[in-house]
């Protein structure tokens, strides 16, 4: 058996791995899989590819680009989710903001820097002609995090996956001002450097099971109830989450890398593009 790490946010979108960990599919092909929930999202992730603290990570496309960018030695094996990822734009239940447009040169709660709660705020702060310098950003680690930071005024407004945050809107905990998609296909497999030269073929055997599950997640019988009952969703909002997620199976093309490049090389997130073969797997 091959040992190999693997680690995720605690969300909808990673049931296919769970689902073949208890199915034991992995260990049909060789590999002891080691899931490890991460809450804190992408900057912890990509820290820990870093430090060599995992194998694989589930992450997502803008965030492992601008780590790869900053010098993490790790490289994009293959789109995992090929749609864009929705994020809302939420503010306290009790917040003076009612519009948009009033969250102009006020501060974004965020993960961590390097997050993609902190490089999607540059996004929609570019989408509605904001000055992105004026960004300002309070670091509150997660979603808990994020609901004290917004309750007690720390922070003004959190950026995370639609879905996700929706039972805090029903609950009256956050209210959603408005949505921000991704430009770009959301989620990435990416690996460390090291152990893909170690040894190709545990991360080919991954990808050859988890790519099998994803391949026919939708069709599932009842996996609208399934992920509703697991992740405490409605299943209305599961049916609308199912209907715009596209799981994926393929490299991560050029032209997807280009366009996140140059769109965190134009917001000065990134001070030099890198090139496609040395940071993805064709």
């Amino acid at each position: 058996m091959k040992k190999v790490r693997v680690v995720g946010v605690p969300e909808h979108f990673n049931l296919p791995w769970h689902m073949a960990l208890e199915e034991g599919a992995f260990e049909d092909r060789g590999i002891e899989l080691e899931w490890t929930d991460i809450p804190e999202g992408t900057g912890r992730m990509a820290d820990m590819l870093a430090k060599g603290e995992t194998d694989l990570a589930i992450i997502l496309t803008e965030g492992v680009i601008k780590a790869i960018s900053d010098g993490n030695p790790s490289m994009i094996l293959q789109e995992y989710i090929g749609s864009p990822l929705l994020w809302g734009i939420h503010v306290g239940a009790d917040s003076y903001f009612k519009a948009l447009s009033e969250l102009k040169n006020t501060k974004a709660a965020i993960s961590r820097f390097g997050s993609g709660s902190h490089l999607m705020a540059f996004v929609n702060a570019q989408n509605n002609g904001w000055d992105t310098s004026r960004l300002q950003f309070e670091v509150v680690n997660n979603l808990e995090g994020a609901v004290e930071a917004l309750t007690q005024g720390s922070a003004d407004y959190f950026m995370w996956e639609h879905f996700t945050t929706k039972p805090l809107v029903d609950q009256g905990i956050f209210r959603r001002l408005g949505d921000c998609p991704t430009p770009w296909p959301c989620f990435v497999v990416a690996a460390t450097k090291s152990f893909v030269a170690k040894d190709p073929a545990p991360a080919r055997h991954v990808l050859e099971v988890i790519n099998n599950y994803t391949a026919e997640f939708a069709s599932i019988p009842s996996i609208n109830r399934t992920l509703a009952n697991r992740y405490g969703q409605k299943v209305s909002d599961i049916d609308q989450w199912l209907a715009q997620t596209q799981w994926s199976q393929r490299p991560l093309a050029r032209k997807t890398f280009d366009k996140v490049q140059q769109t965190l090389l134009q917001l000065n997130l990134i001070n030099e593009k890198k090139d496609y073969a040395h940071c993805v797997r064709e």
